[in-house]
């Protein structure tokens, strides 16, 4: 597995997501499959069928978080800084054809929410970014085609 980067607030998130997932929903499927046992013939049970895949999607996703936070690097924040674009920085951008600005938080992919305007650092614009600098005008190919983002402002949020 590839090493993932994650703020400290991102690897409390994921150890707790662990936690709520061990502590909370395998023992409520461990007893949803007794429950669904204690009915009788397993071999037309179909509470009995789900209560078990439902399992192991679940120990399934255990083991994927376990291996994302064994193979997370913990980014030092304070060692952060605007110099260049870099992850964890807020960047400003300017679409340069329409003039439209946008503004854009580079983080692990495991952290990433559109929503919050946090972008992944493996997406095409997050590539595109990183290692630049103020005023530099950028190409970036996105699914829509080839467009130019000049780098208005980088910050630390």
């Amino acid at each position: 597995m590839a090493i993932s980067y994650m703020t400290k607030e991102g690897y409390k998130k994921k150890m707790e997501e662990i936690a709520y997932l061990e502590n909370v929903k395998r023992p409520e499927i461990s007893a949803a499959i007794a429950e669904a046992r204690d009915k009788g013939d397993l071999s037309e049970n179909a509470e009995y069928d789900a209560a078990k895949e439902a399992q192991g999607m679940l120990e399934m996703k255990i083991s994927q978080l376990k291996d994302l936070v064994a193979n997370a690097r913990i980014i030092d924040e304070s060692k952060l800084n605007t110099d260049e674009v870099q992850i964890m920085n807020s960047v400003t951008i300017k679409n340069v054809a329409n003039g439209m600005q946008m503004k854009y938080t580079i983080v692990a992919d495991s952290e990433a929410n559109i929503r919050e305007r946090k972008i992944a650092s493996s997406t095409p614009i997050a590539k595109g970014l990183l290692g630049k600098h103020v005023g530099d005008v950028v190409d970036i190919q996105v699914p829509s085609g080839m467009m130019k983002f000049e780098i208005i402002e980088i910050s630390i949020d």
